[in-house]
């Protein structure tokens, strides 16, 4: 994985939003975390979400990783009747925190909250963390675990929906300061199952970015509760718009990709497109990614070796 960490630092020094998750360049809104009550039918199925923060060796200087709106009930969250969620938030590092295979997997069984507990907090309905930052830390990178595979100290945040039946809509920032969002140069984050919600307007189109390494030779995306609001295309360097398929209320699809040696050491751009004029409100949606042996890929915030675009290749016929 020499070429990975490579690259990851020479593409991420200068991006001054390296650590806010979602990134810009997803285009999602909010993370969503339901609480434990919650039907799956909104979208959530395991009321359960990991994120993993990535910290460069060059970092000496403490961290902080800072979440917004972290409560439940106000102004972003989808409330189902009075607001009685309650949400967990954990910081995790050390030995074990990704290298566990559990910490990797799409389902939080076994031990997926695997290293050493560093900070963790719960949130209720809270006015006074509404629409507001949180900030655990300061938080010193030699506390993540070291992980020459993803390019640096990792530190791992669960967030789990203990109680209530409401959604909690939610984002991180990893920053060097306390106070204000200011990035870590250097830094990426990831996880392996994404929980998110969607835009509203059907004019706008959110993003994921799984890394293919060069050991892939075909993936499997899963897909839930996508209500059949539209299409959900995979774009590379040599896919101009490849179709997965999607599931409708309260269901899972699958669908299989072959991977050619193109898209090798890269990320596919996977595009969630609306049904035009649908501006259906909401609909939250559960994404993974797997390999050809069923292992889960890494979704980066800011993808690994750029947004991939479509090279067109002209032949030439001799007559």
């Amino acid at each position: 994985m020499k070429y990975l960490v490579i690259t990851f630092s020479l593409f991420l020094v200068g991006k001054a939003w390296a650590q806010a998750v979602p990134a810009t360049e997803e285009n999602i809104p909010f993370l969503v975390t339901f609480g434990n009550k919650a039907e799956s039918s909104f979208g959530d199925d395991d009321h359960t979400q990991i994120f993993f923060f990535v910290i460069p060796k060059t970092q000496i200087k403490p961290v902080y990783l800072r979440v917004f709106d972290p409560d439940t009930g106000g102004q972003h969250d989808e409330l189902n009747g009075s607001a009685d969620t309650k949400t967990t938030f954990s910081v995790y590092g050390g030995k074990g925190c990704i290298t566990d295979k559990d910490a990797r997997s799409t389902s939080p069984v076994g031990n997926y909250k695997s290293g050493n507990m560093l900070r963790t907090k719960s949130f209720s309905q809270d006015d006074s963390y509404d629409n507001k930052w949180y900030t655990f830390g300061p938080i010193n990178p030699s506390e993540g675990e070291l992980s020459e595979k993803y390019g640096g100290y990792i530190i791992k945040i669960i967030a789990q929906g203990v109680s209530g039946n409401d959604g909690n809509l939610y984002r991180y920032f990893m920053s060097t300061d306390a106070n204000d969002n200011k990035a870590v140069e250097g830094g990426n984050a990831f996880t392996f199952e994404y929980s998110f919600r969607l835009h509203t307007s059907s004019s706008q189109i959110s993003h994921i970015y799984p890394y293919i390494d060069s050991a892939v030779i075909s993936v499997k995306q899963s897909n839930f509760d996508w209500d059949n609001d539209g299409q959900i295309k995979i774009i590379s360097v040599a896919k101009r718009g490849e179709m997965a398929t999607v599931s409708g209320d309260n269901k899972w699809a699958f669908s299989s990709h072959d991977v050619v040696d193109s898209e090798k050491g890269k990320s596919l751009d996977v595009q969630f497109i609306k049904n035009p004029g649908s501006n259906s409100p909401n609909n939250n949606i559960v994404f993974y990614i797997t390999n050809q042996y069923g292992e889960s890929l890494p979704f980066f915030t800011i993808p690994i070796g750029g947004i991939p675009k479509f090279k067109y290749q002209i032949k030439v016929k001799s007559k």
